[in-house]
């Protein structure tokens, strides 16, 4: 029964990247964008994270960090798909060959010690259910968080009504009034973003 809990507690720690990706390639979906960048944005976003934790010894400026170069490389992208009308899968892919891998390098210690798991009071008590779901790192909460808010965001609001419209239908969105390429930009920039603070968790 141990090694069972530890294994499921290991594999909800080891989907955490897959998630920030997950919510990040989905965002860009609903925009109507197929991102096949997405593992590039991951590799720049890990670069970024654990440069600056190396340089700065703070988890949350990396984590930052991270979010801002795959907002970045996304918006080459957008610019690239959205603006110039360039090929998406081709776009994606070119991304994903020209990102660059991180070095060799020890992260401080402080930032070591704010990536170790956290017990959540009481919850960590539940049998199995708190070793597996409440014993986790910052990075596999954070994931968890995210994907809630973007259901939140996608389902449940006026404004994630009117992506999922652009999504499926650019000109009748278009047609009601709602800004098509504002629209694709914010998103595909987040989403982007989320990609990258996965590919720090890879990194850290």
């Amino acid at each position: 029964m141990t090694r069972l809990i530890s294994f499921l507690a290991h594999a909800v720690y080891m989907g955490t990247p897959l998630l920030f990706g997950t919510v990040g390639e989905i965002q860009n979906e609903k925009a109507g964008h197929l991102n096949l960048g997405v593992e590039g944005t991951m590799a720049m976003g890990a670069c970024a994270g654990f440069m600056v934790a190396y340089k700065t010894g703070s988890l949350w400026l990396s984590i930052l960090a991270a979010f801002l170069m795959g907002a970045l490389v996304s918006l080459i992208y957008a610019f690239l798909t959205i603006t110039m009308m360039a090929n998406q899968n081709v776009t994606g892919l070119t991304l994903t060959i020209s990102a660059s891998p991180t070095g060799n390098l020890k992260l401080p210690d402080g930032v070591m010690s704010s990536l170790k798991n956290i017990d959540i009071p009481l919850l960590s008590k539940i049998p199995v259910l708190g070793e597996v779901l409440f014993s986790q790192n910052i990075f596999t909460y954070l994931s968890i968080v995210i994907a809630v808010i973007m259901f939140i965001y996608l389902k449940k609001t006026k404004v994630g009504l009117n992506l999922r419209t652009i999504g499926e239908n650019p000109a009748v969105a278009d047609a009601v009034g709602i800004s098509v390429v504002k629209y694709k930009y914010i998103n595909v920039l987040i989403g982007g973003g989320i990609c990258g603070i996965g590919g720090a968790f890879c990194s850290m």
